[in-house]
């Protein structure tokens, strides 16, 4: 009996214009724009995905929001230090802390079932990638120039291929593209 496939890696992330993630300090307040109320697709996207992997910052930033927007999806959160962090109440069942590096971690959610990953976070997408495990990316890059940040790519030990799936332009500015590795 063979090992259970891999699930497929996404990445679905905003950037400013100049390619930053989040400002310096880790805040997303730059992302609250006017959308024209779209979602550029979020929760079509969502729908597709069984689980979430979120680096801890990541995961403290999105503690923040309004309301919790994955649902009870199964949850992981990539932390390197075990380091304590409140879980909120509604959201504690869904919730897994792995150290795990990203190749154990997706074989695990492969044997658990998993089919669609969605991994967040800037450390942790760009671990994912170095490991060859994200499949597709969509960027939504929006009209604003942050200057200074936390860049959503990092130093790579090859280069990531990558094939131009669709790119749209929204009348609030944003452009997003979907690309898929290569490889």
């Amino acid at each position: 009996m063979g090992s259970p496939a891999r699930p497929k890696g996404s990445v679905y992330i905003a950037t400013s214009l100049d390619g930053y993630i989040a400002r310096a300090d880790g805040s997303l307040d730059w992302l609250d724009h006017d959308s024209g109320g779209d979602d550029y697709g979020f929760a079509a996207f969502l729908d597709s995905v069984d689980t979430l992997v979120m680096g801890r910052t990541t995961f403290e930033q999105v503690l923040c929001f309004d309301q919790w927007p994955y649902g009870q999806r199964r949850f992981v959160v990539m932390s390197r230090t075990r380091q304590s962090f409140t879980v909120p109440d509604h959201v504690t069942a869904t919730i897994q802390v792995s150290s795990a590096s990203p190749r154990e971690l997706m074989v695990a959610l492969g044997g658990a079932g998993a089919r669609h990953v969605y991994v967040d976070g800037g450390q942790v997408i760009q671990a994912f990638l170095r490991e060859g495990l994200v499949d597709e990316i969509t960027i939504s890059r929006l009209p604003v120039l942050l200057g200074d940040g936390i860049p959503l790519f990092g130093g790579l030990a090859a280069d990531v291929a990558l094939k131009h799936v669709a790119t749209q332009s929204f009348p609030s500015g944003v452009v997003q593209s979907k690309y898929r590795t290569a490889g």
